[in-house]
């Protein structure tokens, strides 16, 4: 057991070559730039870009200080830096999980109260339009009734 120490030393270790951070800040400008674009195309509004421009400055300095997953999992108390970065994913999905359930709640409640709304006008209209044509028809059969008396 005591032969398997100097690997689980070395695997806590982040190794990325200079092409792999280089692809891997590349992809992380093209996600951000994506992002803005969305923005400037009213595809995405700016309160929900926010969270998504910040997991791409997450992901360019990841692949800008590689040591960096090593102190956050040495924070988490975790040995594996592939642990720590698959419990910083997931706790970030299940934020935004989370967060778009209550925008969707959110707006659930607005499309009722705007149904209900509408719904409420439609009858006050349809309510105004039924009294004005039975007014007229009330002053019809008068003017009718006046016509045949004399």
């Amino acid at each position: 057991m005591s032969h398997l120490l100097p690997f689980a030393a070395e695997a806590a270790q982040v190794h990325l070559t200079a092409r792999t951070r280089i692809v891997a800040a590349l992809l992380a400008i093209v996600f951000m730039l994506m992002i803005l674009e969305l923005i400037r195309r009213d595809r995405l509004q700016e309160r929900y870009s926010v969270i998504w421009f910040v997991a791409g400055l997450g992901m360019l300095a990841g692949a800008a200080f590689p040591g960096l997953l090593e102190v956050v999992a040495s924070l988490m108390g975790v040995r594996n830096t592939n642990v720590a970065l698959f419990s910083i994913v997931l706790l970030l999905l299940l934020g935004l999980a989370l967060n778009f359930s209550v925008i969707m709640s959110r707006q659930a409640a607005q499309i009722t109260r705007l149904a209900q709304e509408r719904a409420i006008e439609g009858a006050q209209r349809q309510a105004a339009e039924e009294q004005l044509n039975g007014g007229r028809s009330g002053q019809q059969q008068a003017l009718e009734s006046e016509e045949q008396s004399l």
